[in-house]
């Protein structure tokens, strides 16, 4: 019997890529231009309402600062910090039926708040919407490395590159979906909301027709223990510790970097520009960066580079906090560290998720994508409010921003060095 993907979408052929973004996207499998699209459009629908929320909760429901700032923290950890029970799931029932499921919550969620008015009914939205990331965003993001290691043995090219387009891809949803729902709030935040539910209405019609019932290759466990082995996994753990600081470090842009650009020019208006600077970059240059590391450095020198770039735009910041410029000379800093931190972003996040396929055990290919979102998570919830408490204590403005350039620098030191492919780590579900 014919796959639906295969009737609709055409076959890979054999011929390698030679240019960095058509000639990937020509090559690739049916079920990778799925979930890369899917990639796009969950963003596309996500990013045209979340970045609105917190003022609908303000002026439009009238909720404290403090009860707005509960709300998105529980999105966020109904999200980041339930990835590894999705990636679980993952492992347990299949891609399939994770990421339908997703969908129709996701659609249920943002349906729900277009219409709360209550503050019960806005918590009640808010973690639906979290929950469904925590669904399906491990189950595509595993497959789609899964399925760049298969790309990877057929000999088009390092499977970083196919990551790449991933990391691009929602990069530029990212980018699109706040101008749509800049637009759909002309009309209303109801609007807007309904709208993103019918974006993932979209993507959960394509997924029921296209995704196929069984991925070849891709292997369900439902032996006991997964948990118990990944907490002994040294090298993992290591990989999550590193990616969390560049988790950390990103997290900034929200923390510190506003700080900084209100006291250089006395708003924060240029934020939006700079935010829009790190999504251009991401989305053309992404592709070339990653061929260029993998050509010349692989996994673990690219992930090295990666978090010292992150460092580096800390210590470019704190290097000209002394000369207190402001205006136009102040801004450029920050300017600067966005493109360093841009630039380490595209090394560490295709670099991660390839490595985690060589460090996963069998099967378990979801449960670590999971689990490296879910640590890394907290990671962050702590660095955030250690970072927060070392803005309040005083100090001379360059050291949190010298701390903040010490974290990502340290923990390269934490990189597991990676063997040869074809050694096999005990247990391990690929050869490194």
């Amino acid at each position: 019997m014919t796959d639906p993907v295969s009737r609709v979408l055409p076959r890979r052929t054999v011929q390698a890529p030679k240019s960095p973004r058509e000639r990937i996207w020509k090559h690739l499998s049916p079920l990778l231009r799925l979930l890369i699209l899917t990639q796009l459009a969950f963003n596309i629908g996500f990013y045209a309402v979340l970045p609105f929320l917190a003022e609908h909760l303000g002026t439009a429901i009238g909720m404290a600062g403090w009860l707005v700032g509960l709300v998105l923290g529980l999105r966020t950890f109904s999200q980041q910090g339930l990835f590894v029970v999705g990636g679980w799931l993952v492992d347990r029932y299949g891609v399939r039926p994770v990421v339908l499921a997703g969908c129709v919550l996701r659609i249920a969620g943002f349906a729900w708040l277009g219409y709360a008015e209550q503050m019960w009914a806005v918590i009640g939205a808010v973690l639906a919407i979290g929950f469904a990331a925590a669904l399906f965003s491990p189950a595509v993001e595993s497959e789609v490395a899964r399925q760049a290691v298969v790309w990877e043995q057929e000999g088009h090219g390092a499977r970083t590159r196919v990551l790449a387009l991933f990391s691009a891809a929602g990069q530029a949803g990212a980018f699109v979906g706040p101008l749509l729902g800049g637009l759909l709030l002309t009309v209303d935040f109801r609007t807007a909301c309904l709208a993103g539910a019918a974006v993932f209405v979209l993507v959960l019609a394509g997924h029921a027709w296209l995704m196929p019932q069984h991925i070849p290759g891709r292997v369900r466990t439902r032996e006991r223990g997964g948990v118990r082995l990944l907490l002994r996994n040294r090298h993992f753990l290591a990989l999550c510790c590193a990616y969390g600081s560049y988790l950390f470090a990103y997290n900034q842009l929200y923390l510190t970097l506003p700080d900084e650009v209100q006291r250089a020019v006395g708003s924060q208006a240029p934020l939006s520009w700079l935010f829009a600077l790190s999504s251009v970059l991401v989305v053309f240059a992404q592709l070339p960066v990653t061929r260029w590391a993998g050509d010349w450095l692989g996994l673990r020198r690219s992930m090295a580079a990666g978090l010292l770039l992150v460092a580096a735009g800390f210590a470019l910041v704190a290097a000209a906090r002394p000369a207190d410029w402001t205006g136009i000379a102040g801004l450029l800093p920050a300017a600067g560290y966005v493109v360093l931190l841009t630039l380490g972003q595209m090394l560490v996040v295709p670099t991660a998720r390839a490595w985690v396929h060589d460090l996963a055990h069998d099967g378990r290919i979801g449960l670590y994508t999971g689990a490296l979102s879910s640590v890394s998570g907290l990671i962050v919830l702590i660095g955030s409010s250690a970072i927060g408490s070392l803005l309040d204590l005083g100090l001379p403005t360059a050291v949190p921003w010298l701390v903040l350039a010490a974290v990502p620098a340290l923990t390269v030191a934490l990189l597991p060095h990676r063997p040869e492919r074809t050694e096999r780590v005990e247990g391990a579900g690929s050869a490194w």
